[in-house]
């Protein structure tokens, strides 16, 4: 075993752990939606939809730790730059192609 001391800023496995373990439960999740036939097709949209949000959400906090804290700040202002980025690009692109 390990008996080093961690240090305040490394990440600690159970949050790897628990970040993984909700990314599989919301993947069977929205697979259980669709291959049942749960929900009607607009329902079934928004499900997935929120499904995929809360996904979003885990992997930015439990993989990439961006978080409000003060040392996080400009990996989250490039993560939304960026995200702005691909927004204008995507809407630009239907733009031209309408």
């Amino acid at each position: 075993m390990n008996n080093q001391p961690q240090s305040p800023n490394q990440p600690r496995i159970e949050l790897y752990v628990a970040g993984f373990a909700l990314s599989v439960l919301l993947t069977i999740a929205a697979y259980t939606l669709v291959a049942g036939h749960f929900l009607g097709n607009g329902n079934l949209l928004v499900a997935i939809l929120l499904l995929a949000i809360i996904q979003l959400w885990v992997q930015l906090k439990f993989f990439l730790h961006l978080g409000a804290n003060s040392s996080q700040r400009w990996n989250l202002l490039a993560f939304i730059s960026t995200i702005g980025m691909v927004f204008i690009i995507v809407v630009a692109s239907l733009w031209i192609m309408n």
